[in-house]
């Protein structure tokens, strides 16, 4: 056992450290003597001490050195304990290298999206919608469940399809489970089959949007059509439309940046 005056040069921190130490619960010492309070330590402490001094040293905070010391317990000496230090900061550090190149894709694909909603080829327009005949399964699920869709639609109408697939929307909102959808083909003529349903879906008055880029950028062009609508005051109508001008392949998924998108809001007259 060890005095808290020999402690001290021991460990190299002050008498009053290592009070401020034990009070924060980060260097208790072994014993304290009931009668007299003085503090006594042993070669654990030594070990700990050593560890905190380092951790200083590389200017932890002492909240910090709190939660590493906690999760090594007791029994680690100082050898052990950095090695599992290192291997974790190397493990943030991989992860935060990770996290750099994620935000170099989002800065990228954010400025490009800036452009391309900045390009005066894409500019919102006001058009009327003549009445179609199309084949649509309407479902409640996921908008990644659509793929399938178009190709069960596909399979049944074959040659008698005659546009571009899209997509209804009936919910006014985003919901991550359980939406809304019809997924759609134009088509010549048909008939119910399967789950398929052939009929005239209405035209009207619409304020539509090109939207060049991936899906997953599609807000803003939806932020841009809506600020027009709400600009001209204008009421929209629900389903929502988006027609899948050049997308992904049957086979090949394409360049997610080269897909075009029109986005068809219906509006009261």
């Amino acid at each position: 056992m060890y005095s808290i005056g020999e402690f001290s040069r021991i460990s190299g921190f002050s008498i009053k450290a290592l009070r401020f130490y034990h009070e924060k619960g980060l260097l208790v010492p072994s014993m304290i003597d009931d009668d007299s309070g003085y503090r006594y330590y042993d070669h654990k402490n030594v070990e700990k001490a050593r560890i905190i001094k380092h951790l200083r040293d590389l200017e932890f905070s002492l909240a910090d050195i709190s939660e590493m010391l906690e999760k090594s317990g007791d029994e680690a000496d100082v050898v052990d304990f950095f090695e599992r230090q290192k291997e974790e900061i190397s493990s943030r550090i991989r992860q935060q290298k990770d996290i750099i190149k994620d935000l170099e894709y989002i800065i990228q694909k954010e400025k490009e999206a800036v452009m391309a909603l900045e390009n005066p080829e894409f500019e919102v327009e006001e058009k009327e919608l003549d009445t179609l005949l199309i084949a649509g399964i309407r479902y409640k699920g996921k908008y990644e469940d659509c793929g399938p869709k178009f190709g069960e639609i596909a399979k049944k109408m074959g040659r008698n399809l005659c546009g571009k697939p899209f997509n209804l929307y009936y919910d006014c909102e985003i919901k991550e489970e359980g939406a809304d959808i019809e997924t759609c083909f134009p088509v010549k003529k048909g008939k119910d089959a399967d789950g398929i349903s052939v009929r005239e879906l209405p035209g009207g008055r619409c304020v539509s949007l090109i939207h060049k880029g991936a899906y997953d950028n599609l807000g803003r062009s939806y932020e841009k059509i809506t600020a027009y609508i709400n600009d001209k005051g204008y009421k929209a109508k629900f389903p929502s439309r988006e027609i899948y001008l050049k997308g992904p392949g049957m086979i090949f998924r394409g360049n997610p940046e080269n897909y075009l998108t029109e986005i068809q809001i219906l509006i009261e007259e």
